[in-house]
């Protein structure tokens, strides 16, 4: 929107145009216009909010240009008319959510004490005040109902980007669809069930004049959907089901959605009571507590049990940025109608829904929970009331690739958890695996390095880490189901032995930063307890310095029973020495990584065995380990020996030229380069072409062979490019 908004601004055609961005809700206008000044330098002139409606008619009273921010509301008409604030064609009028609120056109004859008035509605305001002004809609779910149209209002639609695409760009995940407490359901008449859907649709409104017209409705339902024992049986139930979403999605935040500000305060007064640790002592506390109620009042008027979760604009604010920040603690909101459109929070992934809704209002009611974040695999809805036929209703407006992305039945999530789970555990078929859960935290250590053994042993390794990841996709999806949650230990070990696998037969810096990630989300709380990824800390190659490994402890590797794991165990860490003295020595850590990568290359094509390549893997951490006393030895520092290695890679220099010649030539040259890295010379070529000059120079005042010194001084170079950055 900010870019379309852009393109307009810069449209010769358009004359700088006077911009309108029209909402209807107050915390929507607050929250488009942070989005525009948070790139306001994209934008011609400084975004403006009218704050009321004689401030909305100054603003728009202009010649020319203008970005204006304001809520429909504040058009209002007397007697059926609202003064003209611009007849100019150059007026475009931007609305937001433009399925609400876009449709009062009809006149209407108002009764009061004295007389009766004319009223339109404020749609029919705007253009009366605007009338030359061209009108587009943004919206994620534009509607046909009765007199409300959306595509009557704006015109054809102009660009679609629909749900479908979106998952197939990762810019959303598929959303997941699961009723609970069936029995809970209400039952209704088709009456009360008509009834029902006024009073949702002026409700997910946000009308409340409206639902203050409805209150007799709202009444009758909120008895029967906020009684207290199902309130508390649905309290219980969410926690119990949160608590298990967020064991298998690594954290990440809820949202539950009420009937009721009561209801909405009862259900935080029952999981206060199961969960006190989840609660602030004072629920006026902003800065703690993991569950919180955002509801709007009207302060000391409202009822006294709503009293302590009203709160300013200033405050609310300020939660809802808590709320988005993934690390701040609070995790789980329970709201009636805020934060249900136009509110981004990525890491939340499950939405409890107590509360009637249907149509565009139920579309962006889920949508909260489709946004991208991290290795979430999906949302989840959770519903309590029965809005299934209603979901099933909303979806009917998409195409059918939209409606796939809503997936309304969670039984394809837990029978795909539970069929990866039995391929995983076959391929441990050969280790004792079962014999874990019974075992104490030693036994349980032993267990994992056998699985580990076994996948290895029989090649399987990439197999398994594809089938593990694909159960924990799907366990992601599926956790909280009572079919799934009975094996969850069965999942957490076969975690376990994936993120053993990633973390310990592979060198990558990003699987060792993921791993713990890994654990966090697909390891229950009982396995981590016992410690079960301490089997290579405990045996001291958790760390990537070779000088752990003492010739003892190289023996006793030798003879280990794990001989697979052992291969796997030494690739990792001495691939992790080589490339770290990759970062100080091309010379060395060259001639190692070839070493190695043909010691593994003989290995995998079966060349040599598992204990042939060991010895192997073991003589080259020796010889590592002799690399590093060197320097020591030819009385030069690390900075030098990498330069004199880079001289004396060619064999021919080191005949000509004595080990003296060689040692005075490396350390003359790390002084000059290092005096020279303050200019930055790695990035101007003119001061680089110098240095190389530099270098030439002094390899001939020192004897070096003429023939010799092309390549040794683009190597010098080389060298020297990386410890520039440590220099500078």
């Amino acid at each position: 929107m900010v870019f379309f908004v852009r393109q307009l601004q810069l449209a010769k055609a358009l004359k700088n145009p006077t911009i309108v961005m029209l909402t209807d809700r107050n915390d929507l206008d607050n929250q488009l216009l942070g989005e525009f000044n948070a790139h306001g330098a994209a934008l011609r002139g400084h975004p403006l909010q009218a704050e009321s409606a004689a401030e909305m008619r100054r603003l728009l009273n202009v010649d020319i240009g203008g970005l204006v921010f304001t809520s429909i509301q504040k058009f209002r008409g007397e007697e059926g008319e609202h003064p003209l604030l611009t007849a100019r064609a150059n007026v475009i009028v931007i609305a937001d959510e433009a399925h609400r609120s876009q449709y009062g056109f009809k006149k209407r004859f108002v009764a009061g004490e004295e007389s009766v008035s004319e009223q339109f509605g404020f749609a029919e305001y705007v253009r009366q005040a605007l009338p030359n002004a061209t009108y587009v809609g943004f919206t994620g779910t534009p509607i046909a109902i009765g007199d409300r149209d959306t595509e009557r209002v704006f015109g054809d639609v102009i660009d679609a980007y629909d749900m479908a695409q979106s998952v197939a760009d990762h810019a959303t995940v598929p959303l997941h669809y699961t009723a609970r407490l069936v029995k809970l359901h209400l039952r209704m008449s088709e009456e009360e069930r008509a009834k029902l859907d006024a009073l949702a649709e002026e409700l997910t409104e946000g009308d409340e004049r409206a639902a203050e017209r409805a209150k007799g409705n709202l009444t009758r339902f909120e008895e029967v959907v906020g009684a207290v024992d199902r309130v508390g049986e649905i309290a219980a139930d969410i926690v119990t089901h949160f608590e298990h979403r967020r064991e298998a999605m690594g954290d990440g935040k809820g949202m539950i959605v009420t009937i009721s500000r009561r209801v909405a305060v009862e259900m935080y007064d029952a999981i206060a009571a199961l969960r006190p640790d989840w609660v602030s002592a004072d629920p006026r506390d902003d800065k703690s507590g993991m569950l919180k109620v955002v509801i709007t009042g009207q302060g000391s008027d409202e009822p006294a049990a709503l009293q302590p979760h009203l709160r300013t604009k200033a405050r609310l604010e300020d939660l809802a940025r808590r709320f988005k920040n993934p690390e701040s603690g609070f995790d789980l909101v329970i709201v009636r109608d805020m934060w249900l459109t136009g509110f981004d929070a990525p890491s939340l992934h499950t939405l409890y829904v107590d509360k009637p809704m249907r149509g565009h209002a139920l579309m962006q009611a889920i949508a909260r929970v489709n946004r991208v974040f991290g290795d979430k695999p999906g949302g989840l809805i959770v519903d309590y009331l029965g809005i299934g036929a209603e979901l099933k209703a909303a979806l009917s407006d998409y195409s059918a690739r939209d409606r796939e992305q809503v997936r309304p039945d969670l039984d394809e999530a837990v029978r795909q958890t539970l069929g990866r789970l039995e391929s995983a555990e076959a391929i441990l078929a050969s280790a004792p695996w079962r014999e874990f859960f019974g075992a104490d935290p030693a036994r349980r250590l032993t267990i994992l390095k056998q699985c580990l053994e076994g996948v290895l042993a029989n090649g399987r390794r990439e197999d398994f880490i594809k089938t593990a990841l694909g159960l924990e996709t799907a366990y992601a999806i599926s956790a909280g189901d009572e079919r799934v949650t009975r094996r969850r230990d069965e999942i957490a070990l076969i975690s376990a032995v994936r993120a053993n696998l990633v973390k310990y037969t592979a060198g990558s810096a990003r699987q060792r930063e993921s791993i713990e990630r890994d654990i966090r989300q697909l390891l229950s709380r009982a396995v981590m307890a016992d410690g079960i990824l301490d089997v290579f800390k405990s045996a001291g190659l958790d760390q990537r310095d070779v000088s752990v490994l003492s010739d003892e402890f190289l023996a006793e590797v030798a003879h280990t029973k794990e001989k697979n794991l052992a291969v796997e165990t030494l690739r990792r860490l001495l691939a992790d020495e080589i490339k770290a003295r990759g970062r100080s020595n091309i010379v060395q850590s060259t001639k190692l990584s070839e070493r190695l990568d043909e010691t593994l290359r003989r290995y995998h094509n079966r060349a040599v065995d598992s204990l042939q390549v060991i010895e192997e893997l073991i003589a080259l951490a020796r010889d590592i380990r002799a690399e590093s006393a060197r320097g020591h030895e030819l009385g030069l520092n690390d900075e030098e020996l990498a330069f004199y290695d880079a001289l004396a890679e060619n064999g021919s220099a080191r005949e000509l030229m004595a080990h003296e010649q060689l040692r005075a030539l490396a350390q003359i040259l790390v002084q000059t380069i290092r005096a020279s890295a303050s200019i930055d010379w790695t990035k101007k070529d003119s001061v680089r072409a110098k240095m190389r000059i530099e270098v030439r120079k002094m390899l001939a005042r020192y004897g070096y062979p003429p023939d010799l010194q092309r390549a040794a001084v683009d190597l010098v170079i080389r060298q020297a490019e990386l410890l520039a950055a440590e220099w500078t």
